[in-house]
């Protein structure tokens, strides 16, 4: 069996991990972790899960936990992740990070740290998003410069990163794949007079309302048709069942930077 820990086990995702570890018959929970001021720490976190007990109580810190665990799913804060990352690269421990917000100068530093221990970084978990990331791959590679690229999210009110790393890792791909930097190139949202849209452009249209989970859709529009390509989200425990496929994905791995077209070994399909 494989010993996971979670960081941030109190939270809707964290509490939806607890749920698919318990379920699946590779791993088991070794330890929760929540921020140490926490009003439920020493709640055991399978029945603030809403399942049964699992005799894991909440802890205030990983650095006490670090030792019991094979595996970290962190779906935290960038700052937390980062430190998480750090204790983890020193005892040994792979991680599975879905946290997203990371700046380009966090993202380099999990990559140096992964050298030490191995990790799969994803801005989304669920296995459906990451076969439309190749699909968006493909299209892109058809599609070439021809097409007017937009990339339109909507997630619930309470979501504080905008775009989402998801978008932003859609708008990635396709300016990967038609040679393009998305640094340059991106447009995030428009007022005004802004003039004739620019080819090369990629934009991004951002909602936050209701309790929407993640809609995402890419447009490519040409003259006389249009592709879109689109993923809804329903229910969370997609990016919790994609988190326990990338820990089996890590046993036996030393180093290294993955992300989820590893796991689901589409990269080069």
């Amino acid at each position: 069996m494989i010993k996971v820990g979670i960081a941030g086990a109190a939270g809707r995702m964290g509490r939806m991990l607890v749920e698919a570890i318990a379920a699946d018959d590779k791993t088991v929970l070794s330890a929760a972790i929540v921020s140490p001021g926490s009003s439920l720490l020493g709640v055991d976190a399978g029945e603030l899960a809403g399942g049964n007990n699992l005799g894991v109580p909440l802890t205030g810190s990983l650095s006490d936990s670090i030792h019991q665990v094979d595996t970290v799913i962190d779906f935290t804060h960038p700052e937390f992740t980062m430190a998480n990352a750090a204790l983890c690269a020193e005892h040994g421990k792979s991680m599975v990070i879905g946290t997203t917000g990371f700046s380009a100068e966090q993202q380099q530093t999990l990559k140096i740290l992964s050298e030490q221990s191995p990790m799969v970084v994803a801005p989304n978990m669920s296995i459906g998003v990451n076969l439309v990331f190749k699909l968006l791959e493909t299209a892109a590679r058809v599609m070439g410069l021809d097409a007017d690229v937009e990339v339109l999210e909507t997630h619930h009110r309470n979501k504080v990163d905008s775009p989402s790393g998801t978008a932003l890792k859609m708008g990635e791909v396709v300016a990967k794949a038609t040679g393009r930097d998305l640094g340059q190139w991106a447009i995030y949202g428009r007022e005004g007079n802004t003039g004739v849209r620019e080819r090369e452009t990629i934009g991004f249209a951002t909602v936050r309302a209701g309790d929407v989970i993640g809609d995402h859709t890419v447009l490519f529009a040409c003259e006389g048709e249009r592709i879109e390509i689109t993923h809804k989200a329903s229910d969370r425990m997609i990016y919790a069942r994609g988190s326990v496929r990338a820990v089996a994905f890590l046993q036996g791995k030393k180093s290294g930077f993955y992300d989820m077209q590893d796991v689901l070994g589409i990269r080069d399909c």
